[in-house]
């Protein structure tokens, strides 16, 4: 961690001349535990003050064997997901004065614990087609120069992958090989600007019983997006490229006769 960010956590509860405490529950397991609880907190904050900076607090001057996950402190990497009071936030733009003053800190749900609030993110890019790749090449103002160094521009999506939409899905709850909302929002995106991408493997894969007609259209999962990616509808717009593969292949097959 870089030093700024040790000194904000450390500034916690002071930075901002505050004198308040807040109670946090915090979810804790390790491997061989029996069963994973919470342990109570109580934890000095500002006005300012942010689950993530409450938690390194926590960490440094509480229990530093306490695991959580963070990169970027700014909502640009995915990294601090987690579950504050039941619903889907990123830990370091969750602000505490919203949260009364019990706070409970859950790992996000639909993904595997791997300890305290620490979760096994492999399987969530596993529900992703094989083909998905990390970075795609951009065909976008193709007559544009890039900068001295740079042999081509490259467009990064909205996506940030931070899990936060499959935990909040509650299909998966019932249904747990259903791809999820990132992995067919990521889907839907290609097919909208497919770049060299195989488009029909990836619509056979899209049109999969455990695909893009498992979703029930709750929209939980645009509800949790942190990064204004609209999951749920990406996934109606897929249906509705789906829906018109199938009446396109019926018309061939009813010429065909």
């Amino acid at each position: 961690m870089s030093e700024t960010a040790v000194d904000a956590t450390e500034r916690t509860g002071s930075a901002d001349g505050a004198g308040e405490t807040r109670r946090f529950r915090v979810f804790r397991y390790k491997r061989g535990d029996e069963s994973p609880h919470h342990e109570t907190y109580d934890v000095p904050v500002g006005a300012r003050t942010t689950v993530l900076e409450a938690l390194r607090w926590i960490q440094i001057h509480r229990d530093r064997t306490l695991a959580i996950r963070h990169s970027c402190f700014h909502a640009s990497c995915g990294t601090c997901g987690v579950r504050v009071n039941e619903r889907e936030g990123l830990a370091c733009v969750t602000a505490v004065r919203d949260l009364g003053r019990e706070i409970t800190v859950d790992p996000i749900a639909n993904i595997p614990v791997l300890t305290d609030l620490v979760v096994d993110m492999q399987e969530f890019f596993e529900r992703y087609p094989q083909e998905h790749p990390l970075v795609r090449s951009s065909e976008f103002l193709e007559e544009a120069e890039p900068p001295e160094g740079h042999p081509a521009y490259e467009r990064f999506e909205d996506c940030i992958e931070c899990g936060l939409c499959l935990s909040a899905c509650p299909v998966v709850v019932t249904a747990d090989r259903y791809v999820g909302p990132a992995a067919l929002a990521w889907a839907e995106r290609v097919l909208e600007e497919p770049r060299g991408a195989e488009a029909v493997n990836l619509m056979t894969w899209a049109d999969e019983p455990d695909g893009a007609w498992r979703c029930h259209a709750i929209f939980e999962c645009t509800e949790a997006c942190p990064s204004n990616v609209n999951p749920a509808a990406r996934i109606m717009a897929l249906r509705g490229t789906l829906l018109g593969r199938q009446l396109r292949e019926q018309r061939r097959k009813g010429a065909a006769r």
